[in-house]
């Protein structure tokens, strides 16, 4: 169910990418709206599916678990009042201080590209609260095992943007559109909330009113390191962007167009994986079952893994027939292809890291551990930061390459550090629980397969006549690719789709 939410959202999400590809491609306007953009999401991140998934679902699935139910309703009750009260504060300052947050997240926008920049920050902030009172429904939901709904309801945050594109898109000078298409985020935040919040009230009735129980504190207190921790991987966003604001135009609307792309395994196989066993994993910790949670973290990681592996392979080998097959139309030229292909390269290195790391951050919430995630977190931000300034801003003078290859420095760098992050966040969890992970004999007949599958396609593209348009060089080696990898896999003996045969 997770997955099937989270796979319309982000099937959504493409859709919106690619009209947004349409008539922006990697204009000027569309660099402007991509880093405005950001705000709004962080805010989310921070506040809503990161922090309070890790920090409140713990704690309410663990109260459901002992037969407190009443309780669990109480603390869902109160933390909505107070997230709300934070988040009106921070609203209002934000509108007052979007000049400075601009330059903290863009620093090299400079006059109209920065202009417009502000301007849409301006109208996307009140969205911010909104999305973050979608992510509390979303814990609740998730509580009571009810995952389609919350994880789908992205659609209509979507549907609101796409909607403003299509309406307004035609005939429309592009800095009038990227206003427009700010407006149709705020609308699209207000639908997502919508169609959660009925059922998330009608589940959070009973026990007393609002009150700061001990339930209530602890998940104030677990929630400041989970934000910053889950934050890292916004933040490390927010340096990649940062870093693309100083190289040539078009830097920071490619690394977004990229994102949209090589986040879909992560958030269809990683986060769907990980917020589907946190429940679990919660109520196995709070009844003390190690077993039980050693098994469903091995579980989880051969179930991602299984996905995620060709999917790094296909970014790395086949991004050009990716990047064009979903964005090459209107405005968005062949060449501006070749640059979403180079960064879905960089971000294929990092791939299955920053995938099983998510998970095994959510076994460490699901313990009552969350400050050994947020220091491993600041230690991949560390990281980020230094080699994504040496590999995007140096690297390619030092090559005699064009600046805008640096943008796959970006993504290359934070693949790196995705690595750092997960080998340390396995270790401590393996050290404390028990061991757990994959078998290295299940890994290489994995990679195998999906190298192989691979290099394949990539040799049968040689011979697919360049004219050909995108969609269909898409339809004709994706599927391929997938079929092979498949084959390979049955007669490897591996389990198909990471479950083994009880």
């Amino acid at each position: 169910m997770v997955a099937a939410g989270i796979l319309a959202s982000r099937l959504a999400g493409l859709v919106r990418t690619m009209v947004f590809s349409y008539f922006f491609g990697l204009h000027a306007e569309a660099d402007a709206f991509t880093a405005a953009l950001r705000i709004p999401n962080l805010l989310q991140n921070l506040f809503g599916e990161g922090a309070l998934s890790g920090s409140f679902i713990p704690v309410h699935a663990g109260l459901r678990a002992q037969g407190r139910a009443d309780e669990a309703a109480q603390v869902a009750r109160t933390i909505f009042a107070l997230l709300m009260l934070v988040m009106s504060v921070l609203v209002l300052l934000g509108v007052l201080a979007t000049p400075l947050l601009i330059d903290a997240i863009a620093y090299g926008f400079t006059g109209e590209r920065r202009a417009l920049a502000i301007r849409l920050v301006r109208i996307l902030f009140p969205a911010a609260g909104m999305l973050v009172a979608a992510a509390w429904c979303l814990g609740v939901l998730n509580s009571h095992g009810k995952f389609l709904l919350s994880y789908a309801s992205g659609v209509a945050w979507n549907a609101g943007m796409i909607g403003a594109l299509v309406l307004f898109g035609p005939g429309s000078a592009l800095d009038d559109l990227a206003v427009m298409l700010a407006w149709g985020s705020v609308v699209g935040a207000i639908l997502q909330f919508a169609v959660q919040a009925p059922t998330a009230f009608s589940l959070t009735t009973g026990g007393g009113g609002i009150a700061l129980s001990a339930p209530v504190r602890r998940t104030i207190r677990d929630f400041f390191p989970v934000m910053i921790s889950r934050g890292a991987v916004q933040l490390s966003a927010y340096v990649d962007q940062f870093i693309a604001s100083f190289l040539p135009v078009g830097a920071v609307a490619g690394i977004t167009s990229a994102q949209q792309i090589y986040t879909l395994p992560v958030s269809l196989f990683g986060i769907s994986v990980s917020a589907a066993e946190l429940p679990a994993l919660s109520s196995a910790a709070a009844r003390s079952e190690t077993g039980a949670l050693t098994a469903r973290v091995n579980a989880a990681l051969e179930r991602l893994t299984f996905f995620v592996v060709p999917s790094a392979v296909a970014f790395a080998l086949l991004g050009d027939v990716v990047a064009g097959a979903l964005l090459q139309r209107g405005r968005f030229r062949p060449q501006d292809s070749l640059i979403v292909w180079s960064i879905l390269a960089g971000s294929a290195i990092g791939l299955v890291a920053s995938t099983q790391a998510r998970l095994y951050s959510v076994a460490h919430y699901a313990i009552g551990d969350t400050r050994t995630p947020l220091r491993f977190a600041l230690i991949r931000i560390f990281f980020v930061t230094v080699l994504g300034w040496i590999c995007a801003l140096l690297l390619p003078g030092y090559l005699g390459i064009a600046p805008i290859w640096g943008a796959a420095g970006l993504t290359a760098s934070a693949g790196a550090s995705g690595w750092i992050e997960f080998a340390l966040l396995r270790h401590s969890f393996n050290r404390r629980i028990g061991c757990t992970g994959i078998p290295p004999s299940h890994l290489a007949r994995l990679w195998t397969a999906a190298l192989i599958a691979g290099a394949s396609t990539f040799w049968v593209k040689t011979f697919v006549p360049a004219p050909w348009p995108p969609i269909v060089r898409g339809v004709l080696l994706l599927p391929l690719f997938g079929g092979a990898f498949l084959l390979l896999v049955l007669a490897f003996g591996l389990p198909l789709a990471g479950f083994r045969r009880r």
